[in-house]
């Protein structure tokens, strides 16, 4: 198993975090539980910073706060000098509550809501970024109402069919997101911003997620200058911010092999410099959106084995007490992942074992045939490069509670999301009066 960050196997032969064991994690916090690595997630955060801001200066990096959000990790972005790309009236919230500075906000979404954009304008974001002629006609009619002229990207669907999993390919042209590029959809929407109370600032393209390929980028730069090239020639416009999106690839199994961040700026920033040479453009300020690749390996859900079922010549399972509930990348993408016995480290991984979640359902495993130490039910089960995603995606199917997450940093560890507890579940349950009856509710203890 690859480790990330400050893994380690300490002197007890257990794997230590941040310079925390994770048997001692779990005795503190219980199982399953989110394990952040505040050194690994800040170093990220740096490299972007420094790859974009500091080596171009005309750049900016924007969190994908959809990869994991709380008010701490939102405190995080802010002094790493980051962004935030939201994409919900929640995580817009989120980012108020934790005083992020709203002018570093760029607001998305396919179908935003009269009250999300009114929280967003009243809050005064940094950019809206629209995805269709619906949403620019509201947001046209909120601005007005308001009294105010909100900041605007468009965001382009550039026609690329990025190497990865169809359902987060975003820049072909069947694509839910954006206005379509080749059938002039998005040159309309050019002209028709331009008669509405927006101020229009910029283009936006995504071309999906978890992409190893770096041309893929070099073909979206191409694009998409060409188009800012194009929009000048026909409406006079000169475009002044270039959003690229997100999409950069992490490891999370053999066969993985995520590029350079360093490498990935250097190409993407010296190709708009090229291709505004070539068109005679001013270099618009180029934007991106890295999520997975800064909350994925800096995050890993720590479990407890419970039942071990082996079918002899066919498999052995391996169950834990979380599963599609916290993560469900497997089941949703057949996503792959790595995964080590904590709390017996520094033992050989022999065994080949599948891993199974506790939901009532065939398809809730969290990975198919990977190596790891010889497991028994008690020990701590723990799967590296789940930052991204889990919590965010996580549910309360079967009535499951939702784990915690804690931040770990020079041997101490810090809670920055409570886990759920049985309450939590029926907080929001409403009982009609009809139905009420004289009973005393069952102790749980």
């Amino acid at each position: 198993m690859k480790f990330h960050g400050t893994m380690r196997i300490n002197e007890k032969g257990h794997l230590e975090i941040g310079g925390c064991d994770t048997v001692d994690l779990a005795k503190e916090f219980g199982t399953p539980l989110y394990i952040y690595d505040e050194k690994k997630l800040r170093e990220t955060c740096r490299e972007y910073y420094n790859s974009f801001v500091e080596k171009y200066e005309n750049a900016m990096v924007l969190y994908a706060s959809k990869a994991f959000l709380t008010t701490a990790v939102c405190r995080i972005m802010e002094e790493e000098g980051l962004g935030l790309d939201v994409v919900s009236g929640g995580e817009l919230y989120t980012a108020l509550q934790a005083d992020f500075p709203m002018e570093r906000v760029y607001f998305h979404g396919n179908n935003k809501t009269p009250d999300e954009l009114r929280l967003a304008l009243n809050n005064e974001v940094g950019r809206i970024v629209v995805d269709n002629f619906y949403e620019l006609e509201l947001l046209d009619a909120l601005a007005r109402e308001l009294h105010c002229v909100p900041e605007i990207l468009l965001r382009i669907t550039p026609g690329i069919e990025a190497h990865t999993h169809e359902y987060i390919k975003t820049g072909q042209i069947d694509s839910k997101f954006g206005f379509t590029l080749s059938n002039g959809q998005a040159m309309e929407a050019v002209k028709a911003a331009q008669e509405k109370h927006v101020s229009l600032r910029g283009v936006h393209c995504h071309i999906g997620s978890q992409i190893f390929e770096l041309n893929s980028y070099v073909h979206a730069v191409d694009v998409m200058m060409k188009f800012i090239a194009d929009i000048r020639e026909e409406t006079g416009l000169a475009i002044e911010e270039l959003n690229l999106g997100g999409g950069f690839g992490i490891y999370y199994s053999e066969g993985d092999e995520p590029a350079n961040i360093e490498e990935f700026a250097d190409l993407v920033m010296q190709r708009v410099h090229l291709k505004a040479e070539e068109y005679n453009l001013l270099q618009p300020m180029v934007l991106v959106e890295p999520g997975r690749s800064i909350a994925g390996p800096a995050g890993s859900t720590l479990y407890t084995v419970g039942s071990i079922k082996e079918i002899p010549g066919v498999r052995k399972y391996v169950a834990v007490d979380g599963g599609m509930t916290d993560n469900i990348r497997p089941a949703l993408y057949q996503a792959k992942y790595e995964a080590i016995i904590a709390n017996k480290a520094g033992l050989e991984a022999n065994d080949i074992v599948s891993i199974t979640g506790k939901c009532c359902e065939s398809g809730d495993m969290l990975a198919w045939d990977v190596k790891l130490q010889e497991a028994e039910p008690g020990d701590l089960l723990l799967m590296p490069a789940t930052g991204a995603y889990g919590y965010t995606m996580a549910s309360n199917y079967n009535r499951l509670t939702k784990p915690g997450a804690v931040l770990v940093q020079d041997g101490k560890a810090e809670l920055i999301l409570k886990p759920e507890t049985y309450e939590d579940l029926i907080r929001n349950d409403v009982m009609p009066e009809r139905l009420r009856k004289s009973v005393r509710l069952k102790s749980i203890g």
